[in-house]
């Protein structure tokens, strides 16, 4: 058994590498299947935000060039909807200011002033940025970025979509290049109308003289060194700008652009050059509420921040400038993926983290056929060993049926040998010593013969060729052939045989194979109870019910608790002193199981309360 168990082992750890690498690598791939669903949805995610960013771009490209003064300028006179921008304004190639807020939109006079104020320190840090050539957001490139825990989903997408086209195009919100547009003088008239470039908080003292003084002051010389109009383009510029005038002009409208005015504010700006003359014109956001903007309008409805966490930055040449966070907490985060908006809005950088990815449908079939196929192993080996060790046990029982058959012939044949030696020599001196022994040669031909008997039975019963033969009957006859088989050998035991029959009615039974059942219990008491004080056997017969019960009881020695549901076992014998003492072919009451069962019935053995022990035999009626 040792080896046995050995070699199971060499079988079930080579079993289990293949099948531990088979596992390993189906949970990688669902790993890897969950990370690219992620990072699917967490690219849908930004792509949204970029969208929205996207559409205030193209909204604001699709402004006339004089929307912030003239006529035009009236769909802009009031506050702005959104409350992350602040408000419109146009930076003039000298430095000066043009708003389309005026004093008669439907703001409070308070906030009014307290807005355009806001706009026009602006509009003055914007002039000192133009001055320092730091007048536009240097962002990082715009794309994704991946940490080492992400399987990379665009490898999942791209079995799918070629999005090489998709992606080039997000390089750049709104248009990426400068246009040429063609704008009427009228428009030219109200970007660059001298009279309407004033909008003071209040009415100005005089034609406007000491602001333009103030202004061009402020403004730094770098500004004084943008392309001079000569005087001839000036006076086309005026005459242009003359009411009913049928020449058009060409103006060159670039991309959106952004710069910060302080940690908390960006401006983000179109430049129109229009005759030589450079104007910048856009809005100001409010940093921390369209970061918020973002987060609350495309992230926190949605499922994912139930499990993900969201980390938009606002970044200004490296350095943090806001942040806004929302979703559940990701400390330690199993996937995480970023990217950086493409300009105009390059300052602007968003991160998804998550440390617990939804698990994907295939994990549970997956856990299931595993634990599944797992158990099947376990009790297929757990079968084999059992089975190969019954069969190994069964071997060895068999091994020694041989030899204690090989005993149990050897025994009468020497006794008969023996017994017939000493009547032919005459040592049997008188008739009633050489009748006793010729009961004696009789008694051990009827025990060899009983073992053939026993052995040829089993044969039958094991290849299923005996049939019985039922007949009804009370039973007397039966115990009458037992009480006559065994006399002999009983008396030669010292044991008395005790009959005690309470049967009334007549019942189905086959008198040969219960001659041969009793014979067998009567036999292994005897066998078994030779050294007991008390040499006593009972035999009783009573009806319960529909069946029949037949005990064998005796005052031997009693069977092991460990042993009693295997002594029915072929050829099975208990290792202790007294089977050894007693000897025996293992075959005895396993042939009663064998019989009783033809006979459709029940067989147990259990100890006495006090000695011995008591087999009982259920037939049907």
């Amino acid at each position: 058994m040792k080896s046995l168990r050995r070699l199971i082992l060499i079988f079930a750890v080579g079993l289990a590498w293949p099948l531990g690498y088979l596992g390993v690598q189906a949970y990688r791939s669902l790993d890897a299947e969950e990370a690219a669903t992620f990072g699917f949805f967490a690219e849908a995610l930004f792509d949204a935000m970029q969208a929205s960013a996207a559409e205030l771009i193209r909204r604001e490209e699709a402004r006339p060039v004089d929307a912030y003064a003239g006529p035009a300028a009236s769909a802009l006179s009031g506050l702005p909807v959104e409350d992350y921008i602040r408000g419109y304004f146009q930076n003039d190639p000298d430095g000066g200011f043009q708003t389309p807020h005026r004093s008669s939109a439907p703001a409070a006079p308070r906030e009014l002033a307290s807005r355009l104020a806001e706009l026009e320190e602006a509009n003055r840090v914007f002039n000192r940025k133009r001055a320092d050539g730091t007048d536009r957001v240097r962002a990082e490139t715009a794309g994704t970025v991946s940490d080492e825990k992400r399987r990379d989903p665009a490898r999942f997408s791209e079995k799918y979509l070629d999005l090489s086209r998709s992606q080039r195009s997000k390089s750049y919100l709104g248009e990426k290049d400068s246009r040429v547009q063609t704008v009427t003088p009228e428009q030219a008239f109200n970007l660059s109308g001298v009279e309407k470039k004033q909008v003071p908080l209040q009415p100005a003292p005089a034609a406007g003289a000491p602001e333009r003084e103030r202004r061009k002051a402020e403004a730094p010389a770098a500004i004084a060194r943008e392309p001079a109009v000569s005087a001839s383009t000036a006076d086309r510029t005026a005459e242009a700008g003359t009411p009913g005038t049928e020449a058009e002009l060409q103006a060159e409208v670039a991309p959106f652009q952004s710069v910060f005015i302080d940690p908390a504010r960006v401006f983000v700006f179109r430049r129109i050059l229009i005759e030589g003359r450079m104007y910048r014109q856009g809005f100001v956001l409010q940093l921390d509420l369209f970061l918020s903007h973002l987060a609350h309008t495309h992230f926190s409805p949605q499922p994912m921040a139930g499990f993900a966490h969201l980390r938009l930055r606002a970044v200004d040449q490296g350095r943090e400038m806001r942040t806004n966070e929302a979703g559940a907490s990701a400390d330690r985060p199993r996937i995480s993926l970023s990217r950086t908006f493409p300009p105009p809005f390059g300052f602007v950088q968003a991160a998804l983290a998550c440390n617990d990815i939804p698990p994907s449908a295939g994990r549970g079939t997956l856990n299931l056929a595993l634990a599944v196929l797992a158990g099947v192993v376990v009790l297929g080996l757990l079968a084999i060993y059992h089975s190969t060790g019954k069969i190994l046990d069964f071997s060895d029982r068999q091994s020694r049926f041989v030899s204690a058959v090989t005993h149990e012939l050897k025994t009468p044949l020497t006794n008969i040998r023996m017994y017939i030696e000493m009547l032919e020599q005459g040592m049997a001196r008188d008739p009633e010593r050489e009748q006793e022994y010729f009961r004696i040669l009789q008694s051990e031909g009827a025990r060899l013969t009983r073992l053939i008997t026993n052995v040829l039975e089993l044969a039958k019963l094991e290849k299923k060729h005996r049939r019985p033969n039922l007949q009804k009957g009370g039973f007397a006859e039966v115990l009458a052939d037992v009480e006559d088989l065994m006399q002999t050998a009983l008396q030669q035991a010292g044991f008395r045989l005790k009959i005690e029959n309470t049967l009334r009615e007549p019942f189905r039974y086959d008198r040969e194979i219960m001659v041969q059942v009793l014979i067998n219990l009567i036999e292994n008491s005897l066998k078994f109870g030779r050294s007991s004080p008390v040499k006593e056997i009972t035999l009783r017969l009573s009806e319960a019910g529909d069946h029949v019960g037949i005990e064998v009881a005796d005052t031997g020695p009693g069977i092991p608790a460990g042993d009693l549901k295997k002594v029915f076992t072929d050829f099975y014998r208990a290792d202790n002193a007294v089977t050894s003492a007693a000897g025996g072919t293992g075959i005895g009451l396993a042939l009663v199981r064998r019989f009783v069962a033809l006979l459709g019935g029940r067989i147990a053995a259990a100890n006495n309360t006090g000695t011995g022990c008591t087999i009982r035999i259920d037939l049907p009626r």
